[in-house]
């Protein structure tokens, strides 16, 4: 990014003189600190490292017969925007499913290569941060420190550690890329846009942020480069919209009550804010409930909390300053989960990530306007203190998100982190449900998963294939469940229009599963007509079915 002039060196009364000190480290300086970034980060992820592919892990890499080799088939089915490869994964990620396939060509299912690219990925992205925040007029100090809290932050554990969440930290890593180089280098903060894109929709964020950026300093926009990222972001929004619709998972609609729904996006607006400037409150596949009632504390709390983030912005906005820049990050990473657009799940340690930055380059700018207008004789002392502080809260930060990576060595360490955090939520039912199996209670264990899919669980194969309920599997109440999930499943793919390869398997499951042998047999024999990489694993499931390929 180009540096404001020498002659614009005051913003309205808060000189950059005062608050900008020191110089970003060179070449080689980047070069070692993140070195050193990388070598913090092998420490405190250690515990993860070795930890096996789990949850949506599954179905982007570990079972992902498009990501097991770099064939040309499996590239081009990667590539298409609506092909079998993006139905599969529901989302338009190619630039993510290519780097999975290129460490599965280089190291197959070792898990310890595809958690060192994450690591890799988020010290990047840290390290990023530091120039961003540097140019956008705070100083070295401060801009070092904003990396270094990014880099250790305990709630980023879930989209490091998480295996298939590498879209999420490459995604970032472009898109910081992408608003360093666009001021002087269109061309290439173009390029590594795009990438960021293909990588995860949330680094959509840094289109209206680079472009404030630039106004904030020099005043002027670039209306070719703006209409080119505009344009992009709308040809890759139409497929990321259109393979969503064919998800097929559980839908989630808005609620009855508008007030609810906007005590909802305030409440999650406050949770996040909480969980960024504080690292409390971390666990494993979130569940909060709506705000259903007015003295919910989320909502509460969120009254003079926004409406002090709402005023930084308007100050920021009204006085064209780079501050505005950092809380539309905040506030544009915010929209996708906010529940303006509703999914099951909205709230997750990982949805954080592209929130966080947003939230301490805020801050950060915060700080700097308390020190501009302090005495000079007060000001060094204040800036030391507040660098003490922020130092003390990286080692702690590194301590707890040590901890938190040491859940990601097993599946069942996962889940027992989401039971304990949320005693009524799919996890905790799901646990009850399966300690009643090995009771052989298949009542008990029915109702646990009745209670789970009122939260939106639907993986009626899972309950089929998990020993955990072979003692109640031959009961009537338990087939009765698994079958009334898939049933759900076989309405859904009536919308499918020309199903793929995979999503004719996964019919075909359901039929079997609600004992239509002839209709599975039917979807598997057109399933191993469309060919692709999963024929192997179609002639499986016809043997089991007794039918000939």
């Amino acid at each position: 990014m180009a540096r404001r002039s020498p002659e614009r060196g005051t913003d309205r009364g808060h000189p950059r003189s005062e608050a900008v000190v020191g110089s970003e480290p060179g070449l080689l300086g980047y070069a070692v600190l993140y070195a050193l970034y990388l070598g913090v980060l092998l420490v405190v992820y250690g515990p993860a490292l070795e930890g096996p592919f789990v949850s949506d892990d599954i179905h982007y890499v570990a079972a992902n017969a498009y990501v097991h080799g770099l064939s040309l088939e499996n590239v081009w089915a990667i590539l298409q925007p609506y092909g079998p490869a993006t139905v599969a994964v529901v989302n338009y990620s190619p630039v993510q499913l290519l780097m999975h396939a290129a460490v599965w060509e280089a190291a197959g299912p070792a898990t310890f290569a595809h958690h060192f690219l994450n690591l890799c990925f988020h010290a990047a992205a840290s390290l990023l941060l530091l120039p961003v925040l540097r140019r956008s007029g705070l100083s070295v100090a401060a801009a070092q420190l904003g990396s270094a809290l990014f880099l250790l932050h305990p709630a980023n554990v879930e989209a490091v550690a998480w295996i298939s969440q590498l879209k999420t930290s490459a995604a970032l890593t472009f898109g910081l890329g992408a608003l360093l180089a666009q001021p002087r280098r269109p061309l290439l903060g173009t390029a590594l846009f795009v990438l960021a894109l293909l990588s995860k929709a949330n680094a959509a964020v840094v289109l209206p942020v680079a472009f404030w950026l630039g106004w904030a300093r020099t005043r002027r926009v670039d209306r070719v480069w703006l209409g080119v990222w505009i344009g992009l972001f709308a040809l890759y929004a139409l497929v990321e919209f259109t393979a969503h619709q064919r998800a097929g998972a559980a839908a989630a609609t808005l609620y009855e009550a508008p007030a609810v729904l906007a005590r909802t996006i305030a409440g999650l607006a406050t949770r996040y804010a909480a969980l960024g400037y504080t690292g409390l409150g971390t666990a494993a596949f979130h569940e909060p409930e709506p705000a259903y009632s007015w003295l919910d504390p989320w909502w509460l709390a969120a009254i003079p909390l926004l409406s002090f983030l709402g005023w930084r912005l308007w100050l920021g906005l009204r006085e064209g300053r780079e501050e505005a820049g950092w809380w539309l990050f905040a506030l544009v990473s915010f929209g996708p989960v906010s529940q303006i657009f509703p999914f099951l799940y909205p709230f997750a340690d990982r949805y954080l990530y592209f929130i966080l930055p947003g939230l301490l380059g805020g801050a950060l700018w915060v700080g700097r306007e308390g020190l501009v207008r302090l005495g000079a004789e007060h000001r060094v002392l204040a800036g030391r203190i507040g660098i003490g502080l922020g130092v003390a809260l990286c080692v702690a930060f590194a301590f707890l998100s040590r901890e938190r990576a040491s859940i990601w060595r097993s599946p069942a360490l996962i889940l027992a982190d989401a039971a304990a955090s949320y005693p009524d939520g799919v996890s905790a039912n799901l646990m009850r449900a399966k300690a009643a199996a090995r009771l052989g209670d298949a009542d008990a264990a029915v109702a646990a998963i009745r209670a789970a899919m009122g939260r939106g669980y639907n993986r009626f194969e899972q309950l089929q294939s998990d020993p955990g309920y072979a003692p109640i599997r031959g009961t009537p109440a338990f087939r009765g469940v698994v079958q009334e999930i898939a049933r759900g499943w076989v309405e859904s793919g009536r919308g499918w229009e020309d199903p793929t390869q995979g999503e004719l398997r996964k019919l075909a499951s359901a039929h079997a599963a609600l004992g239509d042998r002839d209709q599975a047999v039917a979807l598997l024999r057109r399933a191993l007509e469309r060919g692709g990489p999963l024929d192997a694993a179609i002639q499986s499931d016809l043997g089991r079915l007794g039918a000939a390929p």
